[in-house]
């Protein structure tokens, strides 16, 4: 997938195609269902296919003091769209010159001069433009005169009825429950990111940890999980099943909040590494234990309800 960080100068074979236009956190089932069938029109037409998206997402830039909110940071949120045979990501950087432009504008400079599209698609409830005052009620009334078509897809819900949304998954890792979330995203829950060293507590224990900085992701309730962790990059990656405590580390007094992964079966250099850490099951809340041995027990008591947990999930899937 080839990413372009403008919407100037666009390539002459992007230009001419379809585009599908949104922000995509979480790149969820509803948003595979609108890049997905968006990729397969765009095939039997004989086109090219872009996904023109916005980062840092328009959220953060009018609300930097809310809390960390992200499904699927940048790099996340890449990967998972090169995995639906995106042909081109066009970045816009959402900054004060791009919260001013007029929801006309941006139509104009975007999607018409920009990528010269001939079809749009977009979600029911996209909005764009300054004030958000652009709609797909505004993309239709523009269409003609810009020389493309709109295709608005609307909400795409599983089999009980409920509608594939980002909040609901945001809410759902809230509350611990993974599960609910992964039903929702067609995939576990992941946070990537450098491996990074700490205190080494762990190894005293016998539980050496790799540690993960949660920066932009959205935080799933504090405790200890039964996880999937992938360990390096792209098709080099080696999964391991692990478990996981996310919170502050209570008992040793700790304030920064981590990710502290414990792999089964693996005793190499993991530092600087690049790991995901998949969610897989909600074990128990984060507490603080009365001394290092009462830490030590329940972490061996926590490893083995991972244990079972993955092996069943395994089992359940061959």
């Amino acid at each position: 997938m080839r990413i372009l960080r403008h919407y100037d100068g666009v390539p002459e074979d992007v230009r001419g195609g379809a585009v599908v236009l949104g922000n995509f956190d979480g790149v969820h089932r509803g948003h595979q269902e609108v890049i997905g069938g968006a990729v397969a029109d765009a095939a039997a037409r004989g086109l090219p296919l872009a996904v023109v998206t916005f980062e840092p997402h328009p959220r953060s830039f009018f609300a930097p003091d809310q809390p960390p909110f992200r499904l699927t940071p940048f790099r996340s949120k890449a990967m998972h769209l090169a995995a639906l045979n995106v042909d081109t990501l066009v970045v816009l950087a959402f900054n004060e010159r791009m919260s001013q432009v007029g929801a006309e504008d941006f139509v104009q400079r975007v999607l018409v001069d920009g990528v010269g599209a001939c079809h749009v698609t977009v979600g029911y409830d996209f909005r764009f433009g300054n004030g958000r005052r652009g709609d797909v009620d505004l993309l239709k009334s523009m269409a003609a005169d810009g020389g493309f078509t709109v295709n608005v897809i609307e909400p795409v819900t599983s089999a009980d009825g409920e509608v594939y949304s980002s909040t609901r998954i945001r809410d759902y890792l809230a509350a611990g429950k993974p599960g609910h979330a992964a039903a929702l995203l067609g995939r576990p829950f992941e946070i990537d990111g450098r491996v990074e060293q700490g205190d080494q507590r762990g190894r005293t224990i016998g539980f050496p940890t790799a540690n993960l900085v949660l920066g932009e992701y959205q935080r799933p309730a504090y405790g200890v999980y039964a996880v999937r962790a992938g360990v390096g990059d792209g098709e080099a990656t080696e999964w391991y099943d692990g478990v996981a405590n996310l919170g502050t580390r209570p008992t040793v007094d700790g304030t920064r909040l981590l990710l502290e992964s414990h792999l089964f079966d693996f005793d190499g250099d993991i530092y600087g590494q690049h790991l995901r850490v998949a969610m897989i099951e909600f074990i128990r809340p984060e507490r603080k234990f009365d001394s290092f041995d009462a830490l030590k027990a329940q972490i061996a008591e926590d490893s083995a309800s991972a244990g079972r947990i993955l092996r069943t999930r395994a089992a359940g899937a061959s």
